[in-house]
């Protein structure tokens, strides 16, 4: 007796997919009625507008250092084209060959860090690619291969861009301490700035250390929790920040570019840094 739900009994080649010949035949490709789309075309839209911007300000080559400011785009800077930063983090690794943005030299080891992301990996993968674009909704695609092919595989070297992503967090956070220091490089002062690097540098580095790999580095193989009581503690703390994981990747998004729009308002001279003390 019929169902409806017997297989498709295709006279030609197999469309694959949600239509597939071992599906069941179900003439919908989904049954949810709420606005499902709203979350991936969100995410989609979050992304799209940050990409856009951090494009434009790493190969923009200009404005990102503002005493006693710098770009966390820009930082460290590893050109010789780099501006004269006092104290700061100039290393010139690369000569003066290098003619592009000295940005593009540092970027890839933090945007490296959050494209191979495991919260990061879903999201574009459901705003951009529709693989799937929301829960009970099947994905258009007709085959899956999931991260074992090029270039997806290379999403397994996830844990050393962690590895980059520390001491890039680290860097960062010294320059957040040189923004204590007025114009004229005077330590004991404040700005509104300051307090942009403060939040920012936490958020960073909350979004960091929530990672999974940092999670599993921190408590992974481990038999026995009970021998090893530090380890444990640490584990626990870190799995807490985990849980939020997908909240500390779009505040720290968001806080990383305010810090570099707001260095580009001062070094642009559209916006004078409001002093505190």
């Amino acid at each position: 007796m019929a169902t409806g739900t017997e297989p498709h009994l295709n006279s030609g080649q197999d469309p694959g997919g949600v239509r597939a010949a071992t599906r069941a035949a179900i003439s919908a490709a989904h049954l949810r009625t709420d606005r499902w789309w709203l979350a991936p075309a969100a995410t989609a839209a979050g992304l799209f507008a940050f990409i856009v911007y951090s494009t434009w300000r790493a190969f923009a080559n200009a404005d990102y250092y503002a005493a006693p400011y710098v770009s966390p785009f820009y930082s460290p800077c590893l050109a010789e084209n780099c501006e004269p930063m006092r104290s700061g983090p100039n290393w010139e690794i690369f000569g003066s060959w290098w003619g592009l943005s000295p940005a593009l030299l540092i970027l890839i080891f933090p945007l490296g860090f959050r494209l191979t992301c495991y919260y990061y990996r879903k999201a574009y993968y459901r705003g951009f690619w529709a693989s799937p674009p929301a829960c009970a909704v099947a994905e258009p695609h007709k085959k899956y291969s999931g991260e074992t092919r090029f270039p997806l595989i290379l999403q397994n070297i996830h844990r050393y861009f962690f590895y980059a992503a520390v001491p890039v967090a680290g860097i960062l956070t010294y320059d957040t301490v040189l923004s204590f220091r007025d114009e004229h490089y005077e330590w004991g002062h404040m700005g509104l700035g300051t307090l942009v690097f403060l939040v920012n540098i936490t958020l960073i580095w909350a979004y960091t250390l929530s990672c999974h790999s940092c999670r599993h580095i921190v408590g992974g193989k481990l038999k026995h929790f009970s021998k090893h009581p530090v380890r444990y503690r640490m584990w626990q703390w870190v799995g807490k920040l985990n849980a939020r994981h997908m909240l500390l990747a779009w505040a720290s998004l968001v806080s990383v570019a305010l810090a570099d729009f707001y260095v580009y308002l001062i070094a642009s001279g559209a916006f004078d840094d409001p002093r505190l003390f």
